[in-house]
């Protein structure tokens, strides 16, 4: 009986060992069998780990669309402890319950992170165009008082993500990039392009995609948002330098009708000595709408397109363009792709191939979008781009309806065949494809002039192509306005740096109502001006919109109350370049984030869910003006049906007298753990408290961290108008603080091979001594010899200045 129970607990002690070595070791992780779902765990490095699940007897392999890094084999441990396979390295533990099918993940020290649901991965079957796949669902328990952020752009008018839930499909104003970061300092990205459903609820964290052959998913440790952030980057590519030129204020409208007028804008800016950077082409350039997007000047009234952009250019502006997604019946483009299978069939916009409006569908338009996913479309694109426009010598493109409109949507829709499978599974992607085709290839045929694309969608990895999101066609009204803010700080939190919006909204035609120029309508006055401030505040200012032009003339002359307004912010915002170029370069160089939600650089509990301010690289807190002062919200708009109705869009001013002179006063919230200046008065304020902060048409709340050491440009015409040769550095005392001044040749990519400078600025504030350090780095026309003029800022903006020349030698400057 002793020798039969002794074989048995041998026995069970062999099971036991066979079930400690149920996993396969790999160079980078490990591969395992939970139930019925094979598992695998691969490291991307020491922070990140992905996950791949797929039920048992089905091959899932994927090259990722937005994934460039591949898994490195990095050094780690693994061994299993009962029902659990922990996985350790430098950085991180990762335990898998070979039970339950868990997934968790916990610092070295023990802190847990995430973890998956029990039994939280399901595969439920699906046929998608023919095709057996599965409808995927993955669940995840999160921590109560925890916050995320991200997901790309949402106009929800929130910034956390917490009790939202989101169906993830590209729209015109909704960008959707499946990646989030939580304040536990640890970022997530599912990566599936289908039509995904996220939920957060008290229980339950899910992301749930129609079609995919397996679960595909990434966890970060990055330590902090900006730290999660720069592991995002690192594994679906880094963003490169945008142009100088390109930071400046651009002016915009839907659209310019002729070269003359175009052109006359430019001119118009340079008479009034107003900067501008850039001017705006939008559509129909190319004539009707069966040529569209033809990317050709068949519109008569651009009969010179060579010497428009000659024109611009000689007067240092820059110029781009309107070019689409998909193209009219009558294009080469089309008649090219058609019979090679590489259009879209679904509606789009135009619906009509007249030009009136509302659309004569009686006359459809038969746009079609082109599949961006195929290799070969994306060459055909490239190729007349590059004939019709980039030859001309034009500095960038406006991708617009880069989502693409899916207009009179039906659900078989998704059933069309791309290059990769169904539309449906590839929808989410459709920006990162085509925006991706056009970088590519203008970097393979150029290196003299940088990529610069401004698009209405995004997804993720499209930092690398050196494109800017705008926020699509918003409404004009305050609670758009409003929205906006929330919604930049999560598209930046989606770890895509460059965000920007209609300055004004886009439709405000509300505005209208009553006037022969909405640009006299005192309701629009007051939120274009507001709108113009935040704008001075985001990555990209560009002004933008239907129904009422914007360009500063259009509101009067110089010494109106609101053209003065206008002129101001604009002025401020190139004060600023030199400072904005280098954050632009902490961006390339350091991962790091230049619209800042506050919860990135503050421990405060009091702005997790802060949606009205936010940080402007990591010294400029930025309170916009978001609720109007002079004028009412809530007026009186046209309904074809009903007559009048009230709507939160404009102001019924009609005759009404609105004094802009008078002074109003605002809520901000100061952060604490620091000190404050304020900008306008160099008052120095505690943080941690709420003030009232009295405000003027032409100014909104702005405050300076203590430590920080800004750089003031001169006043230009255009962002290359004058060398940085006498620059004022303007130090706010109260912590110790530190700025890199980064120069190159303002365009190219010689960056990308070390032509660049830069120079280190170190306040020491016990001593009250700037340390100036040697000048590191050099590039063609590099200034050897300049002056600095040094400020400590105060009550009196003048209070210790001192004038030095610095010649790339260190130098100490005492306070």
């Amino acid at each position: 009986m002793k020798k039969i129970n002794l074989m048995l607990l041998l026995l069970m002690t062999f099971a036991i060992g066979i079930q400690a070595q149920s996993y396969t070791k790999t160079n980078w992780g490990v591969k395992t069998q939970i139930n019925s779902t094979n598992v695998e765990i691969q490291f991307y490095g020491p922070s990140t780990v992905r996950i791949l699940k797929s039920p048992v007897g089905k091959t899932f392999t994927k090259e990722s669309l937005s994934v460039v890094e591949k898994p490195q084999a990095t050094k780690f441990t693994v061994n299993q402890q009962g029902d659990v396979i922990s996985l350790k390295n430098d950085k991180l533990k990762v335990d898998i319950d070979v039970k339950s099918g868990k997934i968790s993940y916990a610092t070295l020290a023990g802190t847990q992170l995430l973890s998956e649901k029990e039994a939280g991965a399901t595969f439920t079957d699906f046929d998608d165009a023919g095709s057996k796949t599965y409808t995927i669902n993955q669940s995840f328990t999160l921590d109560k008082d925890e916050a995320i952020y991200g997901l790309g752009q949402q106009q929800r008018g929130k910034l956390s993500l917490r009790n939202a839930k989101l169906h993830m499909v590209q729209g015109n104003t909704d960008d959707y990039v499946p990646f989030l970061v939580s304040t536990k300092g640890y970022g997530l990205f599912w990566d599936n392009y289908s039509p995904t459903q996220f939920e957060d609820t008290p229980e339950n964290t899910s992301f749930r995609s129609d079609v995919g052959d397996g679960i595909d998913y990434y966890f970060m440790l990055g330590g902090s948002i900006d730290g999660s952030i720069a592991c995002m980057r690192e594994l679906t590519g880094q963003a490169p330098m945008f142009p100088l030129w390109t930071f400046g204020y651009w002016q915009s409208k839907e659209r310019y009708k002729s070269q003359n007028e175009l052109v006359g804008v430019v001119n118009k800016y340079r008479e009034l000595g107003v900067p501008l950077d850039g001017i705006i082409q939008d559509w129909q350039y190319w004539g009707n709408n069966y040529l569209w997007n033809a990317m050709e000047f068949l519109n008569t009234e651009f009969p010179n397109p060579k010497k428009m952009v000659e024109d611009i250019h000689n007067q240092n502006a820059h110029l781009i363009i309107s070019i689409w997604s998909s193209f009219g019946p009558q294009t080469k483009q089309y008649r090219e792709m058609k019979p090679k299978g590489m259009l879209l069939n679904f509606g789009t916009w135009p619906q009509s191939g007249l030009e009136s409006w509302p659309p004569n569908r009686e006359y459809p338009s038969g746009v079609e979008p082109y599949d961006p996913y195929n290799p070969e479309a994306r060459n055909i694109y490239w190729n007349h781009l590059n004939k019709g426009l980039f030859s001309l010598g034009i500095d960038g493109w406006w991708m617009d309806s880069s989502e693409p409109d899916h207009l009179d949507f039906k659900p078989s829709d998704f059933d069309l065949k791309t290059y990769l499978g169904s539309f449906r599974k590839v929808r989410n992607a459709f920006p990162l494809m085509t925006v991706g085709g056009v970088a590519e290839h203008q970097r393979a045929a150029s290196s003299d002039k940088r990529v610069f694309i401004l698009t209405r969608s995004a997804f993720a990895g499209q930092q690398r192509y050196g494109a800017n999101t705008w926020s699509g066609d918003v409404n004009s009204s305050w609670q758009s306005l409003r929205n906006q803010i929330p919604a930049g700080l999560n598209f930046s939190m989606s770890a895509i740096p460059y965000w920007n919006t209609d300055i004004g909204g886009f439709f405000a035609s509300a505005y209208k109502r009553g006037w022969d120029d909405g640009n006299k309508n005192p309701s629009f006055q007051e939120l274009y001006v507001r709108w113009l401030q935040f704008g001075a505040f985001t990555p990209m200012m560009r002004s933008h919109g239907t129904d009422i032009p914007r360009e500063i003339y259009n509101f009067g002359k110089k010494g109106d109350i609101i053209y003065d307004a206008i002129a101001k912010t604009i002025n401020l915002r190139y004060s600023l370049l030199p400072y904005i170029y280098s954050a632009a370069w902490t961006v390339t160089n350091n991962q790091s984030t230049l619209m800042r939600a506050l919860i990135m650089d503050f421990k405060d509990k009091k702005v997790v869910d802060m949606n009205n301010e936010y940080m402007f690289g990591k010294s400029i807190l930025v309170a916009p003006v978001v609720n109007a002062q002079y004028t009412p919200e809530t007026i009186l708009r046209a309904n074809a049906e009903t007559g009048w109705d009230k709507k939160d869009a404009a102001g019924d001013m009609k005759g009404q007298a609105v004094d802009f002179t008078q002074g109003k006063s605002t809520k901000v919230y100061l952060p604490e753990g620091t000190a404050w200046y304020d900008f306008w008065t160099n008052e120095k304020i505690n943080g941690g408290q709420e003030i009232t902060k009295a405000t003027t048409i032409d100014e909104i709340p702005l405050y300076i961290k203590a430590g920080s050491i800004i750089p003031f440009g001169p006043q230009v015409q255009y962002a290359t108008e004058k060398k940085w040769d006498n620059l004022e550095i303007r130090v706010y005392p109260g912590a110790d603080g530190e700025f890199t001044l980064y120069e190159d040749e303002n365009d190219n990519y010689n960056y990308e091979k070390g032509a660049y400078s830069t120079i280190s600025f170190k306040w020491n504030d016990k001593s009250k001594t700037l340390s100036i350090g040697a000048r590191k780095g050099s590039f063609p026309g590099m200034l050897t010899v300049r002056k600095f003029n040094i400020v400590l800022a105060g009550q009196s903006i003048q209070k210790n200045e001192k004038s030095i020349s610095y010649n790339g030698k260190s130098i100490k400057v005492k306070l």
